[in-house]
């Protein structure tokens, strides 16, 4: 009978028979000088011990390529995105490879397996958690990522790009305040989000700071997408006492909002003011234009690609989180409470 193939060694196996982090571990594989002697002999005994096989070094060269990879492509917030990361990565002579891995395991595994055979320059990941093993798998082939609006919490030692989502959420509800609303619904977005918690958390900041109570009953969950929108703005306008305007943390939700305003024989912004979050292009050509949070969606994908292309390069990064600026952008669906 043949003997079984003993298993791969991986660089975590590695990194906790040292004693040292993964990153060290991956250091002292790609050459890097920022090691201290001892811990590299340690290390590099370990590897010899345990027979890892080093990538030739021709893996290290430059593919051409940056992998994009989202977990749902069926938004226009995705297509900004992509605008911002095409403009970058053309204007550099390199491709771009989009990807949806629909938050499922195995999508993820059949990206990672086309990434290894086709090689990438980097990769930034759009509202997606990097799990440690995909994480593991990245710095073994020495490639660099970037998260843009990460899911939960940020990948270990990959930078961050977001937008200012709390200070955008304050400004939005100080707006409708000022405008003389007390009742103002929101509209959620999913909760495992670090942007949606943030909004949320700035709605809730705008309403304490103006003396407003927190009402659990004007507060609906939501996804972004205009069928959450639809059904909050649907609860919220059958409350016995119904906003007098609502703050929806997406520009599809306000959208979904706008339906069923209509759907209720009711006029936006005459009976019920609404303001969205993202400013999509198409929300100032809808009836009435949409007041809504500018987030610097193509903006965010053009510095998430110069990211990782300078990482690509071996250069560092100023900061390992970097959050834009948003705005809030005054149309016509907020009108003065009656």
């Amino acid at each position: 009978m043949a003997a079984r193939e003993a298993p791969k060694v991986t660089i975590s196996v590695i990194a906790d028979l040292a004693g040292v982090s993964v990153p060290t571990v991956s250091r002292v594989i790609n050459g890097r000088s920022d090691v201290a002697p001892q811990t590299r002999a340690r290390v590099e005994e370990l590897l010899t011990r345990h027979g890892y096989r080093r990538r030739p070094p021709s893996m290290r060269a430059s593919s051409g390529l940056l992998d994009l990879v989202f977990n749902d492509l069926d938004s226009p917030w995705a297509v900004e995105i992509i605008r911002g990361v095409e403009d970058v990565a053309h204007a550099s002579g390199v491709g771009t490879v989009v990807s949806a891995i629909h938050r499922r395991t195995s999508a993820a595994e059949q990206w990672l397996d086309g990434m290894r055979r086709r090689g990438t320059d980097g990769v930034i990941f759009v509202t997606s958690m990097v799990e440690p093993p995909l994480q593991d798998e990245l710095r073994l082939l020495d490639i660099p990522v970037v998260v843009v609006d990460a899911d939960g919490l940020p990948a270990r030692d990959a930078p961050t790009i977001g937008a200012t989502n709390w200070a955008g959420g304050l400004r939005a509800t100080e707006y409708l305040i000022g405008l003389g609303h007390r009742r103002i619904g929101f509209i959620a977005g999913p909760p495992q989000l670090m942007c949606s918690r943030a909004r949320m958390d700035g709605y809730r900041a705008a309403l304490e700071a103006a003396g407003l109570s927190f009402d659990e009953k004007l507060v609906c969950p939501g996804d972004f997408y205009h069928e959450t929108g639809f059904s909050g703005g649907v609860r919220l306008l059958g409350l016995a006492e119904p906003p007098t305007a609502i703050f929806a943390s997406s520009d599809q939700m306000a959208l979904g909002v706008y339906e069923a305003v209509r759907q209720r024989g009711l006029r936006v912004p005459d009976d019920i003011s609404v303001v969205g979050f993202d400013d999509l292009p198409e929300v100032r050509w809808c009836s009435p234009p949409l007041t809504t949070v500018r987030q610097p969606l193509a903006e965010m994908g053009m510095l998430a690609a110069r990211t990782v292309l300078r990482l690509a390069k071996g250069e560092k990064v100023e900061s390992p989180r970097v959050e834009l600026a948003t705005e809030l952008v005054i149309r016509d669906s907020a009108t003065q409470a009656a």
